[in-house]
C-alpha cells in the first residue's frame, strides 16, 4: 500500500527535476516561504511548472504547493528554483512576529481595555 502524497515511481521524480536531487545551496525557499506567480503559464511549459503558476496567483506557501501537487517538498523546491531563475515567480518570507516587550505590553493593555 502506498502512502498518500507519495509517488510510487522514483523515475518520475528524477524526470521532473532533470536528475537533480537537491536545490541549489542559495535556494530561498523553506516551508513557509510565500510564492507568487509573476506570469501566466505558457504553451510547452512543463505541466508541474504550469500548475505551480496557476496555484500561485495569490501568495501560497511552499508546503501548500507540495501538498496540492502531491510531490515531496524537496522536489517542489527544485521546481520553484527553476521558475524563480526564469523570473516566473517571486518569493518572500512572511513577516516576523513582533518581539519587542514594550509593544507586546501595549497590545495586552489595549486588549484588557476592550
Amino acid at each position: 500500500m502506498s502512502r498518500p502524497g507519495r509517488d510510487d515511481s522514483p523515475d518520475r521524480l528524477y524526470t521532473l527535476t532533470g536528475g537533480r536531487a537537491r536545490s541549489a545551496p542559495d535556494n530561498p525557499f523553506d516551508l513557509v516561504t510565500l510564492v507568487v506567480a509573476e506570469c501566466d503559464p505558457v504553451t510547452g511549459m512543463q505541466s508541474e511548472h504550469a500548475a505551480i503558476l496557476r496555484l500561485t496567483e495569490h501568495p501560497t506557501a511552499v508546503v501548500e504547493l507540495a501538498a496540492e501537487l502531491r510531490l515531496p517538498v524537496s522536489i517542489t523546491k527544485i521546481l520553484l528554483s527553476d521558475l524563480l531563475a526564469a523570473g516566473r515567480v517571486s518569493a518572500r518570507h512572511p513577516r516576523k512576529a513582533v518581539s519587542d516587550p514594550d509593544v507586546l505590553e501595549q497590545v495586552l493593555v489595549g486588549l484588557r481595555n476592550l
